[in-house]
């Protein structure tokens, strides 16, 4: 684990892209990660919908820092420097 990576818990749900976003911090830096409701739902196995996305998010949220920190580490940022899971 890279610890110059940690997570806030600053968390919301973006109605308009039917993501959860979560931030990231690398060496003071905040990067955004979106997550969708497809890999909600694989990663929980309960169908996520805008009604119980949060919820399943932190359900399923270790494995989705996992996977958003090995993202970071391997520089796997979009065109707008977020981190898409």
């Amino acid at each position: 684990m890279n610890q110059s990576i940690i997570f806030t818990d600053l968390v919301e749900w973006l109605p308009a892209q039917r993501q959860v976003r979560f931030i990231a911090q690398q060496n003071g830096v905040n990067i955004g990660c979106l997550v969708g409701l497809p890999l909600l739902t694989k990663l929980s196995g309960t169908q996520a919908d805008e009604t119980n996305a949060m919820q399943l998010f932190e359900d399923v949220r270790f494995d989705l820092e996992d996977k958003a920190e090995s993202l970071i580490e391997d520089e796997a940022f979009d065109e707008e420097g977020q981190i898409r899971l």
